[in-house]
């Protein structure tokens, strides 16, 4: 029987080869988050918007995110409500399933999606947050999904993608990713590629680009390798969401690479070893990476040149970076939002939040903040 087995995170592996080794009476020095460092005339940011849902277990690496369309923010809570807010005013609120939500909220063209631990895709109407349609899939959904050319694009937990007609909710395709005995526990939303294909992240560190309209696959290509020894060691998932910018499609990998390739000719230019469960994010001629151990590194698109490092928020469980405005944003796991000069790796500013920083999105020139205590907050430059 082929079993495949998913990982909560790599720090819950981490901690249970530390106790077994302790239980053997090898003396394990304890990883400690490295102290704030002292900022002198500090930037901030501006909170505009705030609204407390339920906490996610701190076990489960979900990245419950916000989003927003047509001037209305859309609200998922774990509980298993959506809300929909325009300014501070609530439009509505509706509770759509018993048994919880655990995917982030995808709205366009009119729909708001959102998925649960069960498989189950629910699609409601943006205006009336009435459910439109539902359907069941194979596995949890743990990542957001796509709208893309009158699709809904949706990864489950067990390595199918579905694509679903965003009108009625028909099934249109499915692919099945390989099948990967060990994997981290999550999974890299769908990724707009063109108008009318998409890419999707895979625990093999492969990325397909596959056809929204037909399910027929376009390109893969391999993105990372591994010489680790033993399962474990060959983690190598893709769990952050690829970036593309222009011709160029920038992708990180757990226990990997952060590696470019070109687009036209699907060729991969530079790769650089780098630990990372985030997405990278592209700006200008900088690659800013979030790397599992909290160093920030910036690398030159073209050439993988390494720009800088920074080594302030060592073992602080650092978010995806996010350009923001003139600087780099990210978040850190004491609900820390560090403001980065991208030219320098200088942190120039911080603002605070509650609870550990999940997922940071940047959407109409305002920064969306998730949390996994459940802090969902909009921020914007003073």
């Amino acid at each position: 029987m082929n079993r495949k087995y998913k990982f909560a995170c790599a720090l819950t592996v981490l901690t249970l080869a530390l106790a077994g080794c302790a239980n053997k009476g090898v003396k394990v020095e304890e990883v400690k988050p490295n102290p704030l460092p002292k900022l002198v005339n500090a930037k901030s940011l501006t909170a505009v918007f705030s609204k407390s849902v339920a906490s996610t277990s701190e076990a489960d690496p979900l990245r419950l995110r916000l989003d927003a369309d047509n001037g209305t923010v859309f609200v998922v809570n774990p509980n298993g409500e959506v809300e929909a807010y325009q300014g501070k005013q609530r439009l509505w609120q509706k509770k759509i399933s018993k048994s919880g939500l655990s995917s982030g909220v995808e709205a366009k063209d009119g729909l708001v999606i959102v998925g649960s631990q069960k498989g189950q895709l629910f699609a409601l109407d943006q205006a009336t947050g009435e459910q439109k349609w539902s359907v069941q899939l194979t596995g949890a959904l743990l990542a957001p999904s796509l709208i893309h050319a009158g699709r809904v694009i949706t990864v489950a937990n067990d390595g199918t993608v579905f694509a679903h007609e965003a009108e009625t909710g028909k099934q249109a395709w499915t692919y099945s990713l390989p099948n990967v005995q060990f994997s981290l526990r999550g999974q890299a939303a769908p990724v707009a590629l063109d108008q009318r294909n998409v890419l999707i992240a895979s625990a093999n560190a492969y990325i397909y680009a596959i056809d929204a309209l037909t399910g027929a696959p376009r390109m893969q290509r391999r993105m990372a390798v591994s010489d680790g020894r033993s399962d474990i060691q060959r983690l190598i998932d893709i769990d952050g969401e690829p970036s593309v910018a222009g011709q160029f499609l920038v992708t990180s990998s757990f226990q990997g690479q952060v590696t470019a390739m070109d687009l036209a000719s699907q060729q991969v230019i530079w790769s650089e070893d780098a630990s990372s469960t985030q997405r990278p994010e592209v700006a200008g001629n900088g690659v800013f990476v979030a790397q599992n151990d909290g160093k920030i590194t910036a690398y030159e698109i073209t050439t993988g040149q390494k720009l800088w490092e920074n080594d302030q928020l060592l073992n602080r469980q650092l978010s995806n970076p996010v350009m923001f405005g003139q600087n780099l944003i990210v978040g850190d796991m004491g609900g820390v939002l560090h403001m980065i000069d991208p030219s320098s790796g200088t942190i120039v500013g911080r603002a605070k939040t509650s609870g550990d920083v999940r997922t940071l999105r940047v959407i109409d020139s305002q920064l969306f903040v998730s949390t996994r205590k459940g802090a969902m907050s909009i921020w914007q430059n003073r």
